[in-house]
């Protein structure tokens, strides 16, 4: 919310705090006030109302470091300060040190710049638009600068012009994070979520205000009041209209903010071979902008669970399969299991422990390309019998003897000792 403060808000004292409270005690203070102060506390209350105000006035420029800074600086606070001229102001003692001469410095600005105290000088009455218009006349016809109305506006960011503080900003995003299980994830699934987000405030339509017939009584309808620093007086928009002069209340529902919380029921559908991880996007399901802006984008994190047996790499699925070892040796037809069901799976004569074979298009249909599938690895465990009776030893033994073959011959080779 935009804020203009005069030089006599002490914020500090609004909120009962001392000006080196850390910001855990600001946020600790406010809370407590505010609970004391709020309209929906002390219905019809106007001295409750107006205490709420000034409560959150003083918390929103002293909980943010840089506005509390630029008040700490200058003794006031508005949104078109420019902090660099309030840190120089508060190095230099005032705004003479950075355009106005003090002593030891010529009117071109040459030698060496000394301190200067506040500018000893009252501005009020005097008409800028005149200076400017002769003066600024001049220098525009000599290629220079526009007089006072060029000095102030780079130090108020163009304040001095009664442009309205309040600009519209888009929605930001949001992200949501769900637990789908191992099979919703393959086969795809429809989720009811409840979403909280910012949306457009019905009583206000997102302004922040209500507007009434008439002019600002702040301001008179000028949309600009002054505040004084020192011995200097400049003019600054109107936080109370905006700058606009007209007569703009602080909506009641939204306390000005033109957006309120709350809870969005929306279906999702989750696309048959969603990956752990990804990301669906709903383009204007996010927070709500403000002033007419657009909403931002609300994005679903997909936590896919895991399965005992299937494990998903992508869009393949891998496991592991036992075999005994005459199927290993002669080879076999056995089935496996896949995500559609069963499958036959050929088992090469020879298949050694740990070799994988791939049953293509049995994986995941993919999320991304239509029609596609991955495919399934079936690592091969061989297993090894329990031998109890003499008769299965005897075979075994005579195996060994056809077959003399030393299976470490090669890692011998390897070792080359």
């Amino acid at each position: 919310m935009a804020t203009t403060t005069n030089k006599d808000k002490d914020y500090y004292g609004t909120l009962a705090v001392k000006k080196t409270a850390s910001a855990e005690d600001i946020r600790k203070a406010f809370r407590k006030l505010a609970r004391k102060y709020h309209p929906d506390v002390n219905p019809g209350d106007k001295s409750a109302e107006e205490k709420f105000k000034a409560l959150s006035e003083a918390n929103d420029v002293l909980s943010d470091p840089k506005k509390r800074k630029i008040y700490d600086q200058l003794g006031f606070y508005s949104d078109n300060i420019d902090p660099a001229a309030a840190e120089a102001y508060g190095r230099g003692g005032g705004f003479g040190a950075g355009g106005f001469g003090g002593p030891g410095q010529g009117a071109g600005g040459g030698g060496a710049r000394t301190q200067t105290q506040e500018v000893p000088f009252d501005f009020s009455g005097f008409d800028f638009n005149d200076f400017s218009e002769g003066a600024g006349a001049a220098g525009r016809r000599a290629g220079t600068g526009g007089g006072f109305r060029d000095i102030f506006s780079n130090i108020f960011g163009g304040g001095g012009r009664g442009e309205s503080m309040q600009h519209a900003e888009p929605g930001t995003d949001l992200e949501y994070q769900i637990d789908v299980g191992f099979w919703q994830a393959i086969k795809g699934a429809e989720m009811q979520l409840t979403i909280p987000r910012l949306e457009v405030c019905t009583n206000c339509h997102g302004q922040g205000y209500i507007e009434s017939p008439g002019q600002c009584p702040e301001c008179k309808g000028k949309g600009q009041i002054t505040q004084k620093s020192g011995s200097m007086k400049f003019n600054v928009p109107c936080a109370r209209c905006g700058g606009s002069g007209k007569n703009r209340t602080v909506c009641p529902v939204c306390h000005g903010e033109g957006r309120l919380e709350r809870s969005e029921s929306l279906k999702v559908r989750i696309k048959p071979g969603t990956r752990d991880g990804q990301r669906i996007r709903l383009a204007g399901r996010g927070n709500a902008g403000t002033m007419g802006a657009p909403a931002g984008d609300l994005y679903i994190i997909v936590r896919a669970g895991e399965h005992p047996v299937f494990k998903r790499e992508g869009d393949d699925i891998h496991l592991t399969v036992p075999v005994t070892l005459s199927e290993a040796a002669l080879g076999a037809k056995v089935e496996v299991p896949t995500i559609d069901g069963r499958a036959l799976l050929r088992i090469p004569p020879g298949t050694q422990c740990g070799q994988k074979l791939r049953l293509r298009e049995k994986g995941v249909p993919s999320a991304v390309t239509e029609g596609q599938r991955g495919d399934e690895i079936i690592e091969i465990q061989a297993v090894t019998p329990k031998v109890g009776d003499e008769r299965s030893k005897e075979i075994l033994r005579e195996l060994a003897k056809l077959n003399p073959d030393d299976p470490r011959e090669e890692l011998w080779k390897k070792i080359g000792n």
